[in-house]
């Protein structure tokens, strides 16, 4: 989920706490016993063995992995090869910090921090509803933004990704809130849950006519 602040579920409590979770993949394999009535295992052992050679050479031979199917990506570190799955919104802390308020520039800067212990990316731009309306529509992409928004950024554990909010107050008839709903987008551009976030800074309360957003990048948008 999402102490700057936290992330979480907007269907669970509306008490606001930080709580990542590190996710753990569990993997079953089944098997049978392979010995006959007279207590031999030997013919199933070698049969195993082959079968196993055989699988190893076809993968090898230009088979894509399963994970490389769906969508995984591969990280090599240190001639190891491991698949990356796309990030989750429980295993990622997300702060927003109000900077620039009532000025040119005024935004919401959003960091996402991978606290799980394995790496995971995210891609596009983080669908974002200001203000406690969750069933509100999601702010738009900005048309301001730099190209390369379908790209996928691995985050290494305690790495870290960077968005904004963009606000536009125009001083009346505007909306006002301290806090906002937020989720992460899949390759195939759907949202998973959102979660509710609190903004931080020497103003977090924060007022927009308009807004929209930036997608995620290694470096800090507006960082001066």
């Amino acid at each position: 989920m999402m102490t700057t602040l936290g992330a979480r579920r907007t269907t669970r409590s509306a008490a606001l706490a930080a709580v990542p979770v590190a996710l753990a993949l569990g993997l079953t394999a089944c098997g049978g016993s392979g010995k006959d009535a007279s207590g031999t295992n030997a013919k199933a052992a070698a049969d195993s063995r082959t079968a196993t050679t055989a699988a190893s050479r076809s993968t090898s031979g230009g088979a894509r992995p399963a994970a490389a199917a769906s969508g995984a990506h591969r990280l090599t570190t240190k001639g190891t090869a491991a698949a990356v799955r796309q990030c989750r919104g429980d295993e990622l802390l997300v702060t927003a910090v109000h900077r620039f308020a009532g000025q040119q520039g005024d935004h919401l800067l959003l960091t996402a921090s991978n606290e799980g212990e394995a790496a995971c990316w995210v891609t596009s731009y983080p669908a974002v509803k200001l203000g406690g309306d969750v069933d509100g529509a999601t702010l738009p992409h900005s048309g301001k933004d730099v190209p390369g928004g379908g790209k996928h950024l691995t985050l290494r554990p305690g790495g870290k990704a960077y968005s904004a909010v963009n606000l536009f107050d125009y001083g009346s008839q505007n909306h006002t809130a301290q806090s906002f709903a937020i989720a992460l987008r899949g390759a195939d551009g759907r949202t998973g849950p959102f979660y509710s976030v609190d903004a931080k800074g020497r103003q977090p309360r924060f007022s927009w006519n308009e807004a929209d957003v930036l997608n995620w990048n290694t470096r800090k948008p507006y960082d001066f």
